[in-house]
Formats: structure tokens, sequence, C-alpha cells
């Protein structure tokens, strides 16, 4: 029973790791677009127009890491997909999009990362 109880409690232990850790998985697209959608109340249009961004950002960097690239070799790919997002959006938008990225940016120098 015992032996049961640990093989659990190191599984529930990696499982919580993984998690915490991002667990290898990223959004899809259309899944950060809505998630943009809701934070900044989105028109349908800016959010068709943004998945669109974020599509074309996807497949370079895809291609990219294929080729074997390195980390800093996205940043002009990421900092171009965010200057087309940050042209669609309104004034108010562009604030509170610019204090998402400045509270990510952030957590991301923080050792937090995640993103959730």
């Amino acid at each position: 029973m015992r032996k049961i109880l640990l093989v659990c409690c190191v599984l529930l232990g990696l499982t919580a790791v993984s998690h915490a850790q991002g667990g290898g998985q990223r959004r899809s697209p259309e899944e950060r677009a809505k998630m943009l959608q809701t934070q900044l109340k989105l028109t349908d249009d800016q959010t068709a127009k943004i998945t669109a961004i974020y599509e074309t950002q996807a497949k370079s960097i895809d291609s990219l890491r294929n080729a074997g690239g390195d980390r800093s070799a996205f940043r002009p790919i990421m900092q171009a997909a965010n200057d087309k997002i940050k042209a669609l959006l309104t004034p108010d938008q562009a604030t509170a999009w610019q204090k998402m990225m400045d509270e990510r940016r952030a957590r991301m120098q923080g050792g937090g990362g995640g993103g959730k």
C-alpha cells in the first residue's frame, strides 16, 4: 500500500512540475487571438486580422526552428507581429495591450515565464 501511495505522489509531483513549466504546449494562433479579443474587447474584424498575423508568425518561427535557428532569430519576427497588431488597435486598446506586454516581459525577466 505504501509503494502505491509513493508512486502516486511521485507521478503527481512530476505532473505538477510539468504543468508549472508550461508542459511544452503553446497556444494556437486562434487561441491567442481569442484571448486578446476577451482582454482588449476586440471587434471580430480585429480578431480575424490578428489571427492571420499570429498564423504568419507561427509559420515563420516554425520554419526557423526546423532550420536550427536559435531564440535570438525569433525576436525580429515577434517584434514585427507585435507592431502589426498594435497598428490594428484603438488608442485605448493599444494602451491596455502595451501594459499586458510590459507585465509579461517583467514576469519573464523575473523567471516566471508560464503565461497562465
